[in-house]
């Protein structure tokens, strides 16, 4: 029997798999849209419109990818060559997308129209076996445990990495101004750790089980999940938290400059805090759920971002710096005190729908989260362009009061709108550790009744040798 047990180099191999795709991630939340305006000079309104169609292809990437890394296998196994064969083209995408080409507008929209499906793509390529990885590396819930421990942290550092070095570096001397130059460099090195950080994904991880591929149709599955009322509150959080997550990154930089008046240090600063903050609110979230209910906090945790962020509108002047980085800091904690909350909350309703109609989907339930987060991702990223456009942002120019009004709001009341709503949502989730117990037990009892049924049914089917007897006497 082949050992379930991880060794410590697999878990870090399997973490820096993670740190690779945040890389991605990372930059797509807080630095795209400023450099997009700001370095690339897209139009916010073109680049609303990028961002909402592109996103579309997400629609059919994802279930194209799932079903290929479904029919597919090699001697490597059926997810990790996809690290070995694409984590080149992938970093190629990433420094393209952040590339500026020195010719007219029309030709710098087609280029990043291009290059932005091309990151979109490679993305998907890579991610989708990626989130199964773990699936058949392991079958042993605490060693699935300890891996994705090791995944958020250095998804965390990737995050540390982009904020921290893209807005110092870009901004830097070297470039003599010339900050396209900057961005270029700087993603180029996020890029080349990417691929370095897949490929040793690749040779540090073990496929040791054989992927499960789900049997029912697809419109079976879809009815079974469109059924699941928990799975469809937590597809609408996911949503509404992407978008209020995403509105807030993707203005931290206008903020920090154009507000704040910061420079690149200040601005890189800024971006760090909240990471920061994000990685001691999984360690907070993670005390807390064992002295209060998960559901609660999450719940009042997200209603809190909306009061916070009202309280930071109200508050913060030009001249408050030091108040804007604590109320940041406070809400970016506050905000992802649900994170590990959510991603074990995908398990439960998955487990909640097979008790209540006796069939379980599983793999679809993660694609649909993952759409709908990529969904938010597309409509965050239109909406600040819009939001842009119609407080009349102008880049690289000394903003008017009501452009500064409009990127305030952003960062604030707008965004915390979003979480207030999925506070106000998650009213209506009722798996608590309580209510998850009984139906795991429902689910267990159920499964034991059908193994029992047919294990008899297969001992009364009389054998072939037993029939041929019968007819030789």
């Amino acid at each position: 029997m082949v050992s379930q047990k991880l060794t410590r180099l697999e878990k870090v191999g399997f973490g820096a798999g993670d740190m690779a795709v945040n890389v991605v991630i990372s930059s797509m939340m807080l630095i795209i849209t400023f450099f997009y305006t700001d370095i690339f000079g897209l139009k916010p309104s073109d680049m609303a419109l990028m961002f909402l169609l592109v996103r579309i292809l997400d629609a059919i990437s994802d279930p194209l990818m799932g079903m290929v890394t479904d029919r597919y296998t090699s001697r490597w196994g059926r997810y990790r060559p996809y690290f070995l064969f694409l984590s080149v083209p992938f970093g190629i995408s990433v420094f393209l997308t952040f590339s500026t080409p020195d010719v007219d507008y029309n030709a710098k929209l087609v280029w990043a129209y291009s290059t932005y499906i091309f990151v979109t793509l490679m993305f998907t390529a890579v991610t989708i076996p990626y989130i199964s990885l773990i699936g058949v590396m392991t079958a042993d819930p605490k060693e699935k445990l300890s891996a994705n421990g090791y995944r958020l942290f250095f998804a965390k550092v990737a995050a540390f990495l982009v904020t921290i070095i893209v807005p110092w570096m870009a901004g830097a001397d070297m470039w003599n101004g010339d900050r396209a130059a900057g961005y270029q460099a700087a993603m180029g090195l996020m890029a080349a750790l990417a691929v370095v950080m897949f490929l040793f994904c690749f040779f540090a991880t073990t496929e040791r089980l054989e992927h499960e591929v789900e049997e029912k149709p697809l419109k079976e599955q879809l009815s079974l999940l469109f059924k699941n009322d928990q799975w469809l509150i937590l597809c609408g959080v996911c949503v509404l938290g992407t978008i209020g997550y995403v509105v807030r990154g993707s203005v931290a930089l206008y903020y920090a400059k154009y507000y704040l008046g910061g420079d690149s240090g200040m601005q890189s600063l800024f971006l760090s805090t909240g990471v920061g903050a994000a990685i001691l609110a999984m360690i907070a979230s993670t005390w807390i759920t064992k002295r209060y209910c998960k559901v609660k906090l999450f719940r009042f945790s997200q209603m809190a971002v909306g009061l916070l962020s009202v309280i930071m509108y109200f508050a913060v002047g030009p001249q408050d710096v030091v108040l804007a980085f604590v109320l940041f800091f406070l809400i970016s904690f506050v905000v992802d005190l649900h994170a590990p909350i959510f991603w074990s909350a995908i398990a439960e309703v998955v487990d909640y729908g097979e008790s209540k109609e006796g069939k379980r989907v599983a793999g679809l339930a993660f694609g649909g989260i993952s759409f709908c987060q990529k969904a938010g991702m597309g409509v965050a990223g239109a909406l600040v362009g819009w939001l842009l456009a119609y407080f009349e942002y102008t880049p690289g120019t000394e903003q008017s009061e009501f452009t500064l009004t409009g990127i305030v709001l952003m960062l604030t009341v707008i965004s915390g709108f979003f979480h207030y709503l999925v506070g106000w949502l998650m009213n209506r989730y009722v798996i608590t550790d309580d209510e998850y117990a009984k139906l795991a037990k429902v689910v267990a009892d159920n499964r034991a009744a059908t193994a029992k049924a047919e294990s008899t049914a297969s001992d009364t089917v009389p054998s072939t040798s037993n029939m041929t007897r019968g007819v030789q006497s």
